[in-house]
Formats: structure tokens, sequence, C-alpha cells
């Protein structure tokens, strides 16, 4: 690998021969070296899972532009820890994964195997980013995604991010010339209303399906799942510290 340009690490959860992943390669071309460590096979709402009870393979594949593309048997996560432990020989400058089948915005992030791979990569210290399409058909156009996916990541390799820090970029369903803009908004306060469905195998087995509604409960303006309904593109700078600061000072008061 050459050390002239910088180096872009991709992944996603779709797989490694997604049409989303394809899309981001590309995107990332004109702006460094892009080395491709993926899933053998999709790895959707794995979340930050890891491989500890099974080996992990490698098999690299052929492009013909030359980008090398290695297939990891594991998850998301996997892949990220392969590809900066095993695969390159230097530090990537960036990482970005995506680009996704489906919204990745409010609740939606904790189990996306597409963010985990970005968290991965912010607890390593690497700028990383996560894209997502608000399009779950495998015919999808990520044509705007892409362009969207190429000026935020060239920001980010110009201006950084902060530590501890990564983008979540979700992309409306629309062309280009339709998409208002792009916003810097907070997570909305939005989840999924879940049910099980009971059904019955042709051997008379029962087994459940998940299924449910996701319902927006944040009236704010200024959240992802308002910008994607508005036409923008929203852009949301996500940490992995989950602890909860502003209720530690009421649980100190606590006697154990």
């Amino acid at each position: 690998m050459s050390n002239n340009r910088p180096l872009i690490l991709v992944c996603n959860d779709d797989g490694y021969s997604a049409p989303g992943i394809n899309c981001l390669v590309e995107a990332m071309k004109p702006l460094g070296e892009v080395v491709v460590v993926a899933p053998d096979k999709p790895q959707s709402g794995m979340g930050h899972a890891i491989t500890i009870n099974a080996t992990l393979r490698l098999q690299e594949h052929k492009r013909e532009d030359g980008i090398k593309v290695f297939a990891c048997s594991g998850t998301p996560v996997d892949c990220i820890k392969m590809a900066v432990k095993v695969v390159v020989d230097r530090r990537p400058a960036l990482i970005v994964s995506g680009i996704n089948h489906g919204a990745n915005h409010s609740i939606n992030v904790i189990y996306s195997g597409t963010m985990s791979a970005a968290i991965e990569g912010a607890m390593e210290g690497i700028p990383s980013i996560g894209f997502s399409l608000l399009d779950y058909s495998i015919d999808a156009d990520f044509t705007a995604a892409g362009e969207i996916a190429r000026k935020v990541a060239a920001q980010v390799l110009e201006n950084g991010l902060a530590p501890n820090t990564c983008l979540n970029v979700n992309v409306p369903k629309l062309p280009l010339d339709q998409i208002r803009g792009i916003r810097i908004c907070r997570q909305a306060k939005a989840y999924w209303r879940e049910d099980f469905e009971e059904r019955v195998n042709p051997y008379g087995k029962k087994y459940y399906w998940l299924a449910g509604d996701f319902e927006n409960r944040d009236e704010g303006t200024d959240t992802d799942v308002w910008a994607l309904e508005n036409q923008y593109v929203s852009v949301v700078p996500t940490q992995y510290d989950l602890t909860h600061h502003s209720g530690l000072e009421a649980l100190k008061t606590w006697e154990f």
C-alpha cells in the first residue's frame, strides 16, 4: 500500500458485494487509497457484536480497478478489528461504513451493524462515518447517497472529528436535485413499537417473526427524523460513551 494518499477503509453490514458498498468505494476513490474489509454475508442488525466462539477467515477478492477487497466471516465490528490489526500496514486516515440499505436514524443506531463499524473506528481513534440510504430495495439508486458520502468524507478528511466521535449520516430517498441540503442534527427520541407474529411451519411447529412500527415521539425540528422527513440529509455526531452524565449526581445521593 502506498503512503502518498490518505488510506480509507471501507466496511458495511450488507456484505462485501452489496450495491451500497460498491457505490461507497466509487465515492471514496477520488479522496484516497481505498481498501475494503467487509462481511462475507449480510450482517444487518448485528449491532456491536464480535466473534469470540468461532474462527475468523479472510478471503481476498479481485476488482478490475485494483482495489483490494477482503471478505471477512465475522461481524462488521470484526471486520474493523481485523482490518486495522491484520490487513492494512498503516493507520487509516478515515473509516467509512455503508451505504446501508435502509435508515439508521434515531434508535436504529443501537442495532445497526453499519453504525457499529463506524463506532468501532471511533474507538480506535480513527475518524469514522456511517452512511445509510432510506431505501430498502435491492434496486435502490445510490447515486445521490454516493455524492453526499464524498462531500461529507472530504470534510472529515480536511477538518477531522472530535475525539471518540463518529458521524451518522442518513440520506433521504430522493434524487440529488430534490435534496434540500445537509442538516447537523441530534438523534430523535423515536422507538420501535414491536410485536412478534406467531406462525406455524409446514410441520405444525410454532415460530415467531419480529414485526412492529416505528414511532417518532419527538416534536423537535432539530432531529434526524425531522430532517429526513423534510428532504434533508441528517448528520448526527455520535459517541460510544453511554453514561447518562446528568443522572450521576442523583445516583450519588443513594445510600447503599
